[in-house]
């Protein structure tokens, strides 16, 4: 007897819906995709428990004949494709023939279809992968397709799913996302009676971003194209104060994808302004030739492969780093004032300084300004030729990065409480803190001088020995080299003793103690495997954050201009390396709107 035999169309269509069909959001994005493909100008989805009971998805696409009805529903059957050329160039979200009898399978399935144009439409009815009726019926033009009862004929598959409400929500975000990525296809979304999204066809992503999201100013436009490479659409501000987690929508042609190399190129971006561990809203559309790309990687057409990996990642960081740059400043909203237990509204002193005596200084050192230079893979995206690897050497600033200026030159009026400036510009009235600002300059100071060598050094006259703890002690010399390049110069003296000759130009040599611990704290405190470079920009936020002057340190007015013009030449003016807000804004407007000027 043969050990080998052939599966059952029915079974081998389940096998195939395993892959395919995981939950009613996967039947959800299949079919919705099939009426893009098939020019629909309106889609309406209607889903019941979540989509368990039923699932409804409605075009006004170009229908099918009744043959092509009958092909729709068998195994590799497609119109998308015709032979292994067109694998090369697909410009379709469907192409793998495998989705509608997938469903079918493991339901109760309806397809209702008219071609444009005809007189009468055809309607199927299938129930685990068999037909039970194929007749002609009257119908508008488009297709209707129901599914009821998903897996009830595997109720191993059904007792995983989620509660009504979860799938429900999962059915929800899909359909925002499908209808964010085609903004010229009217979209409504139904729970019985409920009706959860109504995005009529719109004229362009913005004005279907707005249906969706309304207005969002906290998120910074995206705009770059590079090397036959487009790049738009929203991303979370650097000084947005909400959650550090998003969500991240990415569009490949159209296509939604999860892909590590956008990931990891986004992920890239906001790492140059900030240590901080982000996942920040991202909704980005990339715009990439055809042929450039592989979309045939996975069942779920959910992941996809690039010709120039390293070219598109590039193109993208760089468009974010861009974008990010001119993030403005989180703005202030004035409220009215609290009244007192007596009745009357409480004005307290404040502390102005408008003429402080000299306080602490602004560091040591000097800096010139940043040179403009254009890293060697930067030019190869301007040139739109070939580019080679971005430098490993270093991962704090590869090469040059575009230098934003996202503040007006400001005027500082005096400080508050010894630790704000308040300054003034055109707009109207900006809170700096004093702390985090030299903070940022003296991040991309460093940062400018690690792409060109290492910090400037100030040997010491007499050599320091430091007592560490055993763990510091380790860490420090297993760094060596990373912490020469930041200026500091020591050598193992014996137990867990250092000795330092040299300690950087711009740090106060009674602070390398601190310093140094503090840096030891970071290194362990860094995930398995993280790069020198990663090391490198998490010493340098603590190198700066040391030397820059403090909350209660009095400024004069010569310092808080050097602050502030310091601050203008960076490149993220509006958050410190560790993520905190540099400046807020009380714009003009705001002010006149309140003393009813407008």
């Amino acid at each position: 007897m043969n050990r080998i035999h052939r599966l059952p169309t029915e079974l081998a269509n389940q096998i195939a819906a395993g892959e395919v069909v995981e939950r009613p959001a996967s039947v959800v994005k299949e079919l919705v995709e099939n009426a893009v493909d098939a020019g629909a100008t309106r889609i309406a989805i209607l889903v019941e428990f979540g989509g368990k009971k039923l699932i409804s998805v409605e075009d006004d696409g170009m229908g099918m004949s009744p043959d092509d009805a009958r092909l729709a529903v068998e195994r590799h059957a497609t119109s998308k494709i015709r032979d292994a050329g067109d694998l090369a160039a697909i410009l379709t979200l469907g192409f793998r023939g495998e989705a509608l009898p997938s469903i079918a399978s493991v339901s109760r399935f309806r397809l209702r279809t008219r071609e444009r144009g005809s007189l009468s439409g055809q309607e199927i009815r299938i129930e685990a992968g068999v037909t039970v009726s194929d007749r002609e019926v009257g119908a508008p033009e488009g297709t209707l397709i129901e599914v009821a009862e998903l897996f009830y004929n595997l109720p191993a598959r059904r007792k995983f799913l989620k509660a009504d409400t979860a799938e429900t929500a999962q059915v929800s975000r899909l359909v925002t996302q499908l209808a964010l990525g085609y903004p010229g296809v009217g979209f409504t979304l139904k729970s019985r009676d409920r009706l959860l999204i109504e995005a009529p066809p719109a004229g362009s992503s913005e004005e279907r971003f707005y249906q969706i999201y309304g207005d969002r100013p906290d998120l910074v436009a995206v705009t770059k194209q590079a090397a036959g490479i487009g790049v738009t659409g929203y991303v979370a501000a650097l000084a947005e104060q909400g959650p550090v987690r998003g969500p991240q929508h990415v569009f490949v042609n159209r296509r939604l994808v999860k892909d590590r190399t956008i990931a990891h190129a986004i992920k890239q971006a906001y790492s140059v302004a900030t240590i901080k561990e982000r996942s920040p809203e991202v909704h980005l559309f990339l715009e990439v030739p055809p042929d450039r790309i592989d979309v045939n990687v996975h069942p779920t057409k959910a992941e996809v492969r690039f010709l120039d990996q390293g070219l598109v990642h590039e193109v993208l960081r760089r468009a974010l780093i861009d974008s990010l740059g001119q993030g403005s400043a989180p703005e202030l909203v004035l409220r009215p004032g609290m009244a007192a237990p007596g009745g009357e509204a409480t004005h307290a002193a404040l502390p102005w300084t408008f003429e402080a005596p000299t306080g602490a200084g602004i560091g040591q050192g000097s800096f010139t300004p940043r040179p403009d230079v254009e890293g060697a893979l930067a030019h190869a995206i301007d040139q739109g030729i070939p580019a080679q690897a971005p430098d490993p050497r270093m991962g704090i600033t590869a090469g040059h990065e575009t230098v934003a200026t996202l503040i007006k030159p400001m005027a500082p009026l005096g400080q508050f409480r010894n630790t704000f400036i308040i300054a003034v510009d055109e707009d109207g009235v900006a809170i700096i803190d004093q702390h985090v600002a030299h903070e940022r300059i003296l991040f991309e100071q460093i940062a400018e001088r690690l792409t060109t060598g290492r910090v400037e050094v100030q040997a010491l006259l007499t050599p320091v020995v430091l007592e560490l703890t055993s763990g510091e002690h380790q860490t420090l010399l297993s760094h060596t080299a990373a912490l020469q390049r930041l200026g500091f110069e020591f050598e193992d003296f014996g137990g867990n003793s250092l000795r330092v000759g040299a300690v950087p130009a711009l740090l106060d040599w009674n602070k390398c103690e601190s310093v140094l611990r503090a840096v030891a704290t970071d290194l362990d405190d860094l995930s398995p495997g993280a790069g020198v470079d990663v090391a490198l920009r998490q010493m340098a936020a603590t190198m700066a954050c040391h030397a820059a002057v403090k909350a209660h340190d009095q400024l004069t007015r010569e310092k808080m201009q050097y602050l502030l013009d310091e601050l203008r030449r960076t490149s993220h003016s509006s958050v410190c390396p560790h993520g905190r807000p540099v400046v807020l804004r009380l714009t003009r407007r705001e002010i006149e709107r309140n003393f009813e000027r407008v």
